[in-house]
């Protein structure tokens, strides 16, 4: 009986995480800046990019999981991306940063999973780097991990990612439709107030710019005073940051990837990632003390491409010069906040560890407050 009980616990939880009709922010009509999407309005619109989720849902009390990023379909390893980070706050466990700022470069697919789970998450993709053919001699491997704390929904301490979840989200990983909310390493996170999850947007810039596409996806979990297209959502539904009537976390943490197809490398990557920072003050993040707040942004382009088995001392690049990249950190500012926004309106209530029950955006009072500021199409 108490197996069958379980069971059952463990069907409600999954429809409680996937049954709930939800849509993005921008099918509701809220559609922020004044760039275009891409066709999927997601990170894949960046040509070659894959993401993989691994969700985990077992029993009360587990609710965690693993979001992969491959910056192209290729051998990682041997055909780097250039590559470069920004900490916006350091309050966090981010694996591989260091070496990515010194030498400028992505050599493995991103992890993303929750706090305690970043050294599995790495050892899985380190062995799946060495795994791949032609790097049977590899003696060294910079698995990039990024990580926020889900230890409100989620049993954390007991650490129930395994290697083969990390093996599972990079088998999954494609183009195309990712999907959002609570899944993969948003499955038990928190942002706003309400629950948060995984999101994602991208902006094309138009011809004459250079044609550009810039994607982004976040694993949100942080607090403020949640503003959705300019309206103080969070004040009027007194859920916020020093409100009284409503308990609340300030601190969290939020994980930004940016890809862009522009030929940029690492030191215009930084600065593209310090612009998708600002995308979290329009929503009304602000950084506190406990949340980690971190960026990583890359290039697919192969004119910057770093093959790490050309001949020779030297390698040429084309890149973007510095005026050029004014539109691209628009891009990202307006992609960063509208997939913050889908993280928030794509995920479901969730009822977790010890009984924990973070509830979804209220979606037809968020409309209705952001109609009486007349902010929405």
């Amino acid at each position: 009986m108490r197996l069958l009980a379980l069971f059952l616990i463990s069907i409600l939880s999954l429809q409680t995480a996937y049954s709930q009709e939800r849509q993005r922010a921008r099918d509701l009509g809220i559609k922020p800046g004044i760039l275009t999407p891409g066709p999927l309005n997601a990170i894949t619109d960046v040509d070659g990019v894959q993401v993989g989720h691994r969700t985990i849902i077992e029993g009360e009390n587990i609710r965690t999981g693993v979001t992969v990023i491959l910056p192209h379909e290729g051998d990682l390893f041997r055909s780097r991306v250039p590559a470069a980070v920004y900490v916006g706050n350091g309050f966090g466990k981010a694996l591989g940063f260091t070496q990515i700022r010194e030498l400028g470069e992505i050599e493995t697919p991103i992890g993303l999973t929750n706090t305690l789970s970043v050294h599995t998450v790495a050892n899985g993709i380190s062995d799946y780097v060495l795994r791949q053919p032609g790097n049977e001699n590899v003696r060294s491997v910079n698995p990039v991990v990024g990580e926020t704390n889900d230890g409100w929904l989620n049993d954390i301490r007991g650490r129930h990612v395994t290697m083969q979840h990390v093996f599972d989200a990079i088998e999954n990983a494609k183009g195309g439709q990712v999907k959002e909310g609570s899944v993969g390493a948003g499955t038990g996170t928190s942002a706003l107030g309400f629950k948060g999850g995984i999101g994602t947007s991208s902006r094309t810039l138009p011809e004459k710019l250079g044609g550009y596409t810039v994607g982004v996806l976040v694993q949100s979990n942080f607090g403020g005073v949640l503003t959705i297209n300019g309206a103080p959502v969070g004040e009027e539904l007194e859920n916020h940051y020093l409100a009284s009537e409503v308990p609340y976390d300030v601190d969290g943490s939020i994980m930004i990837v940016v890809a862009t197809d522009a030929p940029l490398l690492s030191r215009n990557l930084e600065r593209l990632a310090k612009r998708a920072f600002l995308g979290i003050s329009r929503v009304g993040g602000f950084a506190s003390n406990g949340s980690g707040d971190y960026v990583i942004a890359f290039s697919t382009s192969e004119d910057v491409r770093i093959n790490t088995e050309r001949t020779g001392s030297t390698q040429t690049y084309t890149e973007l010069n510095n005026p050029a990249t004014t539109p691209l950190f628009l891009a990202a500012v307006e992609a960063t906040e509208e997939a913050i926004l889908n993280s928030l309106f794509m995920a479901t209530t969730v009822t977790g560890d010890r009984g924990h029950t973070q509830k979804a955006l209220p979606v037809d009072q968020v409309l209705k407050i952001i109609k009486k500021y007349d902010l929405i199409d």
